[in-house]
C-alpha cells in the first residue's frame, strides 16, 4: 500500500511541476477591466478612504492573480493615491516617470483620464511584482470624479 501511495504522490508532484501549476498565473485584459469596474463600484458604495485602504491591502479583494489596482488624481502631476503592489509610490507624483523606452506612461494615463471618454489603455514596460522582471505591460484606466482607477496586464 505504501508503494502505491508513493507512486501516486510522486506522479501528482511531477504533474504539478510540469503543468506550471505553481507558476504565476497571468490575467487577461478582460479580467483587468472587470477589476477596475469592481473597484469603481466599491468606491461609489464606500468612498475614497475605505477604497484606498482596500486597494492598499496586500490581501485585499483588488489583488487577483498578477493584477492589482492603483489610483491617481486626474490632475497632471497629481500624486498616486493608492497602489496595490507598491505602497512606496503612494503620495508620490509620478508624472515625470519614464519607462526604459522613454514612454511617459503616467502622463499618458492622465491624458486618457482627462479625455472625453475618460477611459482607455496605455502600453509601457514595468517591473512585474510577481516575477521581479521588467515586462511589457498594458494598463486600463477609467476616470471617476477627480480620480482614475487603473489595472494592468503583463504580456
Amino acid at each position: 500500500m505504501r508503494i502505491i501511495f508513493k507512486y501516486v504522490f510522486t506522479a501528482l508532484l511531477v504533474h504539478c511541476f510540469s503543468s506550471g501549476a505553481f507558476a504565476a498565473e497571468h490575467a487577461t485584459a478582460q479580467e483587468a477591466t472587470d477589476l477596475v469596474k469592481k473597484v469603481i463600484t466599491y468606491y461609489k458604495a464606500n468612498g475614497k478612504d475605505k477604497t484606498f485602504a482596500e486597494i492598499n491591502d496586500p490581501k485585499g479583494q483588488f489583488i487577483v492573480k498578477d493584477l492589482y489596482i492603483f489610483a491617481g488624481n486626474i490632475k497632471a502631476g497629481g500624486p498616486t493615491l493608492a497602489h496595490g503592489a507598491n505602497p512606496k509610490l503612494i503620495g508620490k507624483s509620478l508624472g515625470d516617470l519614464k519607462d526604459v523606452d522613454g514612454v511617459y506612461f503616467v502622463r499618458k494615463m492622465n491624458e486618457i483620464a482627462n479625455s472625453k471618454e475618460g477611459k482607455g489603455w496605455v502600453d509601457y514596460k514595468w517591473p512585474n511584482p510577481t516575477t521581479k522582471e521588467l515586462e511589457k505591460k498594458s494598463t486600463y484606466i477609467e476616470r471617476v470624479d477627480d480620480l482614475y482607477f487603473a489595472c494592468g496586464i503583463y504580456k
